[in-house]
């Protein structure tokens, strides 16, 4: 039904269209001369076709679309973007600490192992007594 309504609309304009350009004929001089200077007037101000602006995607990272919520400079986006690299930051700093902590652990260890020891401190200092406990270690 909708495309019997398009034809029936189709034929009504080349209808009123041939209308038109027989009676155009038959117009006088100074009525085609004002159509014309009214053409000319209508041209000169018509709106300039302003060009089309295309929305490019900056900073679209691996993974990423490039979408952000309300612009590419929105603050939203940008906490996106931040928001993984705080996390791999603070995930850093914890590794680091941990392995401080780990250390400081092992160094405690070792002066309690040799403060328990009946040996005096003097004896790991000797160069000979080292060897001696890597050879009895193996």
């Amino acid at each position: 039904m909708n495309h019997q309504k398009e034809l029936s609309d189709l034929d009504f304009a080349y209808k009123i269209r041939r209308a038109l350009n027989e009676s155009a004929e038959n117009l006088s001089v100074p009525t085609l001369e004002r159509l014309a200077n009214a053409r000319k007037i209508a041209l000169i101000r018509r709106k300039q076709v302003q060009p089309s602006a295309i929305s490019m995607f900056s900073g679209v990272f691996a993974g990423g679309s490039g979408f952000t919520f309300k612009g590419p400079g929105s603050w939203l986006g940008k906490f996106g973007v931040m928001l993984p690299m705080l996390v791999l930051v603070i995930g850093l700093f914890g590794i680091h600490e941990y392995e401080q902590q780990q250390r400081i652990s092992d160094l405690a260890e070792l002066d309690v192992a040799v403060l328990v020891d009946e040996l005096p401190p003097d004896a790991y200092l000797d160069t000979g007594f080292s060897t001696f406990l890597s050879q009895s270690e193996e």
